[in-house]
């Protein structure tokens, strides 16, 4: 993240309405999703029932024969509304379900403890097939039917094709910006109740939203502040590091809870008061987000961003210098980059398919390579990017990625002026 408030990669301020992909719920609250007992996936036709004008699907993460897996009580749902109750019994190896529709995320759970109460969201689907996916599982995806009228496919220019995913790409930030509010929320909770190992967790549980769409916001500047300075830039007082401290802001954000945390390894007044000031930033840059509109070259923009990121900062180990969590930001920042490329690829097939279809296979190469560190039992789910670490496969993590970013880097032009 850089220390000049003028870069921008994404940010577009407008009015825009946008259908819910929900990351958060839009319909429904599951409420008759618990007297359902889960059964593999595949092995149960019956059509998910209706309850508060949405269809109650279970989701459950458990053990089975040794394994990790996920378990749905209903394969099938109407078209409309479907509220997904997500659990994990006792499951250690999955942390997270997301539902999704050709790499799009439209719905998705994280940090899912064992023993913790069930959470859910609401997604409003058209008829086709979507893929339920628990990284970590056996089997990772599983297909998830919806019957009824399949959603129109989008005609016209090649334009008109890529707006349609600017406005899907645009409900995506919103959900992951507001769910991101909640966790900052838990965060300020656990600081003020002055238990670290509770701080640790929650700030773990944090980073990945904002890495998620950080190229989206990064750069945003207060109403009415100097843009020349950085005490008005959100992104600067939300993510700053050591590293590009701006002497007269001072210290603030989210780095200054991980540094108070790890390093200091105790909670102070100053602590609490930076989770909350973090709290009010992230407020503001929620009322902000439910405004944003993109461009189709801002997506693929943004997403080329996300892998710089990811290059300058989470490789060398110092975008989390003392918590370590640099594996959790990485695959955060790819996902992201994913979710952007995701949106435009229907817009982008049209244009160049053999570059689509390489972009989309070196996503699978980086997010497989990326899986090869998961452990469920650290925080965020993935092993400390330590020295050590670092010194190991830096290198090799730094070549998967620039062979995803070269290739990524190259379709802005080509979504800029598209017909």
């Amino acid at each position: 993240m850089p220390v000049n408030p003028t870069r921008r990669w994404l940010f577009v301020v407008a009015s825009a309405s946008v259908v819910c992909l929900a990351l958060t719920a839009c319909g429904g609250n599951g409420a008759n999703a618990g007297g359902d007992t889960a059964v593999t996936a595949g092995t149960s036709a019956a059509v998910a029932p209706v309850s508060n004008g949405a269809a109650q699907v279970r989701v459950t993460a458990t053990q089975k024969n040794g394994k990790d897996t996920c378990l749905l009580d209903h394969v099938s749902a109407a078209t409309g509304p479907v509220t997904f109750t997500v659990s994990n019994t006792d499951s250690t190896g999955i942390t997270e379900i997301e539902l999704l529709s050709d790499a799009r995320i439209l719905g998705e759970k994280e940090n899912l403890a064992p023993g913790l109460a069930p959470v859910t969201f609401t997604a409003t689907l058209s008829g086709g097939t979507y893929q339920i996916y628990c990284p970590g599982a056996d089997p990772e995806t599983q297909p998830f039917t919806v019957t009824g009228r399949a959603a129109a496919t989008p005609t016209g220019s090649t334009q008109v094709v890529l707006a349609d995913g600017v406005t899907g790409y645009a409900a995506y930030v919103r959900g992951v910006i507001t769910d991101m509010q909640g966790a900052v929320a838990q965060l300020r909770t656990a600081v003020d109740s002055g238990d670290v190992v509770a701080s640790k967790k929650a700030y773990a549980t944090v980073r990945p939203y904002y890495e998620k769409v950080e190229s989206d916001v990064e750069g945003f500047i207060e109403s009415g502040a100097d843009p020349t300075k950085n005490a008005g830039n959100l992104d600067y007082l939300v993510d700053m590091r050591g590293s590009n401290l701006d002497p007269e802001v001072g210290w603030t954000g989210m780095h200054a809870i991980e540094r108070d945390l790890w390093q200091g390894g105790a909670i102070t007044p100053q602590t609490k008061k930076y989770a909350a000031d973090l709290q009010t930033d992230i407020g503001k840059l929620t009322a902000v987000a439910r405004t944003l509109t993109y461009k189709p070259e801002d997506l693929a923009n943004g997403a080329a961003g996300l892998l710089e990121e990811v290059q300058s900062g989470k490789i060398t180990g110092e975008e989390e210098a003392f918590s370590h969590l640099d594996l959790v930001d990485f695959s955060a920042n790819v996902e992201g980059a994913q979710q952007a490329f995701s949106f435009l690829e229907p817009g982008l097939m049209t244009i160049d398919p053999a570059l689509t279809a390489q972009i989309t296979a070196q996503f699978t190469l980086v997010r497989n390579q990326l899986s090869t560190y998961r452990d469920a039992s650290q925080l965020g789910g993935f092993k400390p990017y330590t020295a050590a670490l670092r010194a190991t496969d830096a290198a090799a993590l730094s070549k998967a990625v620039q062979g995803l970013q070269d290739p990524l880097s190259r379709i802005a032009e080509k979504v800029a002026t598209a017909r």
